[in-house]
């Protein structure tokens, strides 16, 4: 069996994009981190993720917990299928990892795997926004990513070192085998009335800290919305 692999990896400042004035809305000036560049050589990896790398919303994105967002390269080929992105390539959906041999139905919260000589663990799946939406000017893309369940996943850092691409990850541990990524994107998007696995997920020592706060109201009965992030200014309500 192969083992998971970095292909490549991506790190890039903010920028600004659009007009101020547009008349379109998927035109108004935004910014974002997503527009990242290939990486060659060794880079430092620190607890907040790759030295250089920038996210433009602190609020969402980014942090100790969202240190590294991982992509399987494989999910290129379906987006180029549908919805006919043809031009869409690697590194376009904001990854800091580009990955193979590996995707949401193989890889689990809490799992630990050596990267070099940092050690990273997966803390959540990714929850898509409207800038992916905005970059591709799509006005629901983000809710066909998450019901793809081509999301991608976050990895947490460990032990800072310096890393690179052309790279096998080695898997340490696996705490938590039946939390794959699909599944825990099936509990947070597709069965949204199940109290019951809203709690058994949200008690996933592993997890990440929003992602759990989210499931614990959903035990209560609160349903957060979605729209504020999946069309944001996409939308003329926001």
């Amino acid at each position: 069996m192969q083992k998971p692999y970095i292909e490549k990896l991506f790190a890039g400042k903010v920028k600004k994009l659009g007009s101020l004035h547009a008349a379109t809305l998927m035109e108004r000036e935004w910014e974002t981190g997503m527009f990242k560049e290939r990486m060659i050589g060794e880079i430092w990896l620190e607890k907040t993720g790759l030295i250089g790398d920038e996210v433009a919303d602190t609020k969402n994105h980014g942090g100790v917990e969202k240190a590294l967002f991982a992509y399987p390269i494989k999910h290129y080929d379906d987006w180029r299928k549908e919805p006919k992105l043809e031009t869409i390539e690697v590194g376009a959906m904001g990854e800091n990892l580009a990955v193979s041999q590996m995707e949401e139905s193989s890889v689990c919260v809490g799992d630990t795997y050596q990267f070099g000589d940092a050690v990273i663990q997966v803390s959540q799946p990714r929850q898509p926004c409207w800038k992916p939406a905005r970059r591709f000017r799509l006005i629901d893309f983000a809710i066909q990513i998450q019901q793809s369940g081509r999301t991608g996943w976050y990895f947490r850092v460990l032990k800072e070192a310096f890393v690179h691409d052309k790279q096998e990850l080695v898997l340490l541990d696996r705490p938590y085998p039946q939390w794959t990524i699909s599944k825990c994107n099936e509990v947070m998007h597709m069965k949204k009335d199940d109290i019951r696995l809203a709690k058994k997920l949200a008690s996933c020592e592993l997890l990440a800290l929003n992602w759990k706060q989210t499931l614990q109201k959903r035990a209560t009965g609160e349903i957060s919305p979605v729209d504020k992030r999946v069309f944001g200014p996409n939308k003329v309500s926001f």
